[in-house]
């Protein structure tokens, strides 16, 4: 009988230690799939994470941008992690980093691990403003920011290295040549000494990032990436206020390009003299420059500003209505008009003060 005991003893403390080194080991292999790809690695990997991404969603995200070691083990992280708070933006991480790390940073948009600046370039901003907005945060000057942009062969290396990137920008009427070209979002620069190179990079990188998935959109609207561009950053000047009427605004140039008529945009006009407000002179309107879309028939030379994905795309889904006009209200409301007639009369019974314009 104590032969019988001592061997289901025996098969009992096998089976334990069997279950111990197999759960042991899974747990290990399990931990290890969440480490980081590798360690050493700390080159900055850009990732977006869109509105409404679940945990699952956002394991295939990192994945593509190969910072997953293990995609069944982040799978698993996924479902049991209880990441109940997941937020949408962009942010910075590096194959040094472990899953569990960025995912505390998607899951509480904590940017603590993030040492150095954070550069935020906002939609609609000009070059002189991109320039302020980076100078005010990194060791640069405006004026060598501005100058840098300039060089003609820096702009050729750059057209050379980004195939959304073309001979338009060498356009001498072009006041400045990567107006449009800087996407605007918010950077995490990581670098110990970043330089004007390495930050134009990473603002071209994300403009890459954006217009890659919809090359074939851009080749299907017959716009070239120069004039799509230079037409959404119109659109998002003149209604970056009501994005909701984006694409019918954009319509409404389209059909004016189509029909052979002048934009007729001020907002063109406010950038050959760097204003802000709407109230220009005449001598103003009547000016020469290629800009003057109330003077010349087609798009200016290039873009205005810098544009987001909204813009661009209310360019390539546009709205096709009859709609030859419109106005923006002091009130914040645009108001489209067929005829010149109907035109006038929304201006007429919706006046700018000399305050407002400003």
């Amino acid at each position: 009988m104590s032969k019988l005991i001592n061997g289901k003893f025996k098969l009992i403390l096998i089976i334990v230690i069997a279950l111990f080194v197999l759960i042991t080991g899974g747990l290990l292999f399990y931990l290890n799939g969440l480490g980081a790809v590798d360690k050493n690695n700390e080159e900055p990997v850009i990732v977006n994470i869109p509105q409404g991404s679940g945990a699952s969603y956002i394991v295939e995200i990192l994945d593509e941008n190969g910072l997953v070691k293990n995609k069944t083990c982040a799978k698993i992280n996924a479902r049991i992690g209880g990441y109940n708070s997941l937020q949408a933006n962009t942010y910075v991480f590096s194959q040094s980093m472990t899953l569990t790390e960025m995912f505390k940073a998607i899951n509480t948009g904590d940017f603590d691990y993030l040492s150095k600046e954070k550069l935020t370039i906002r939609e609609g901003l000009t070059i002189p403003q991109t320039a302020d907005a980076i100078a005010a945060e990194l060791p640069f000057t405006k004026e060598e920011l501005m100058a840098k942009w300039a060089d003609k062969e820096y702009l050729k290396q750059l057209i050379n290295e980004y195939w959304f990137i073309t001979d338009d920008v060498l356009n001498e009427d072009i006041k400045y040549p990567l107006e449009g070209y800087f996407y605007p979002e918010t950077y995490f620069i990581t670098e110990e000494e970043p330089t004007i190179e390495s930050i134009t990079v990473m603002m071209l990188d994300m403009m890459d990032k954006q217009l890659e998935p919809i090359k074939k959109d851009i080749k299907a609207s017959g716009f070239s990436i120069h004039e799509l561009l230079t037409l959404a950053s119109i659109v998002e000047k003149e209604s970056s206020n009501v994005p909701d009427a984006m694409t019918e605004v954009a319509g409404v140039f389209i059909n004016r390009i189509n029909q052979g008529i002048s934009l007729g945009s001020d907002v063109t006009v406010n950038y050959i003299f760097e204003k802000t407000g709407v109230e220009l002179t005449m001598e103003q309107l009547d000016s020469n420059n290629k800009y003057n879309t109330r003077k010349f028939v087609g798009l200016p030379p290039g873009p205005i500003c810098t544009v987001n994905m909204l813009a661009i795309d209310s360019v390539l889904n546009y709205k096709d209505t009859d709609y030859m006009f419109f106005y923006a209200t002091p009130e914040g409301e645009i108001i489209f008009s067929k005829t010149i007639t109907e035109h006038n009369k929304a201006v007429d019974d919706h006046p700018w003060t000399s305050e407002q314009a400003e």
